[in-house]
């Protein structure tokens, strides 16, 4: 029997993390997350630095309070998006399959999709899903997967593929 996910979300920008511009993906996000019956447990937003977001990552995903971690934004290429570098430096597994099917439901949009550096990965018993900075491409790449995250955090702690 599934258990609801936890989700812990953390969105990434310079602008929102100073307050000079709402943070407007990271509402969306947690929308659709709760459309999906997941639990949110933690939301924070935090500057496009590289540090800052896997010291970030690391806490959230060693703590095992959440299943999931959902980043958005710095998944482009702008010299300040740093968010799937940061992952990678903490992450143990890349999963990349689900950026692979992110970016492809992208593309159906935009083919600016295919720019996107997202990566998926894992640490312990955490999944950690990085979505575009924008609310639109972020509630598109998290529809792209948000069906294989229970099944796949299920099998990290122990059940079986059937």
């Amino acid at each position: 029997m599934a258990t609801v996910m936890r989700v812990a979300i953390l969105t990434i920008s310079d602008s929102s993390s100073r307050g000079e511009r709402p943070d407007r993906s990271g509402p969306s996000v947690r929308e659709r997350c709760v459309n999906l019956g997941w639990q949110i447990a933690s939301e924070a937003v935090l500057p496009d630095d590289s540090a800052k977001i896997s010291d970030a990552l690391k806490q959230i995903a060693d703590s095992s309070s959440v299943e999931l971690i959902l980043t958005t934004g710095g998944t482009g290429l702008g010299p300040r998006d740093v968010t799937p570098e940061a992952t990678s430096e903490i992450c143990e597994r890349i999963i990349p399959g689900l950026s692979e099917l992110m970016r492809e439901r992208g593309r159906q949009s935009t083919p600016r999709a295919a720019l996107s550096r997202a990566i998926v990965g894992t640490r312990g018993s955490t999944l950690i899903v990085n979505l575009p900075g924008s609310p639109k491409g972020a509630v598109e790449s998290l529809n792209a997967i948000a069906d294989l995250l229970p099944h796949a955090s299920e099998v990290m702690r122990g059940a079986r593929h059937d």
